[in-house]
């Protein structure tokens, strides 16, 4: 079997043109992860879309980079089994200025966010610590988030996507 990706804009957005690339990536990924029959669905959004989220789910009054909302629900079609992983939601903003804080490129970043989000529905945490420039991870899932970016460095979704250092 394989597994279902779906990628969506915040109403009233478009999505970015290299969406499509989204699906290819979050498959190989889940690939690298060994799983097989999950559907996740990915949202892209703005500041105010995700800040509000991040409010009524967090308790906390600012946007944020990636959310993730597991499901965990599993259903049957004429293709099979699926496991509905849950929600990943991105802001396009932040995004941007992740890539510029982490000197890094727009691509580079929303594997990252991508990867990190679908890490989470797949039931991982990692605590208090977080990704810092310069500072290699300790704990399992952001030394996992790595070492699966290092095997995919070199997919692409953001088309010429200029590192920002």
């Amino acid at each position: 079997m394989a597994n279902r990706i779906l990628v969506s804009a915040e109403d009233g957005m478009d999505a970015p043109e290299w969406s499509c690339k989204v699906e290819p990536f979050l498959k190989k990924s889940l690939a690298a992860l060994g799983l097989d029959g999950r559907e996740i669905s990915v949202l892209f959004c703005g500041d105010d879309f995700i800040r509000i989220l991040n409010k009524d789910y967090r308790n906390v009054d600012a946007p944020t980079d990636v959310l993730s909302f597991e499901s965990g629900e599993k259903y049957s079609d004429e293709e099979g089994e699926w496991l509905n992983m849950g929600d990943i939601v991105i802001s396009l903003p932040m995004l941007s200025q992740n890539a510029r804080y982490f000197s890094t490129s727009e691509n580079a970043e929303l594997k990252r966010l991508l990867l990190h989000g679908a890490l989470h529905l797949n039931g991982m945490d990692h605590g208090d610590e977080h990704i810092e420039a310069g500072k290699p991870p300790e704990c399992e899932m952001l030394c996992l988030q790595e070492k699966i970016l290092s095997e995919l460095e070199e997919e692409e979704i953001v088309p010429n996507s200029i590192s920002a250092s």
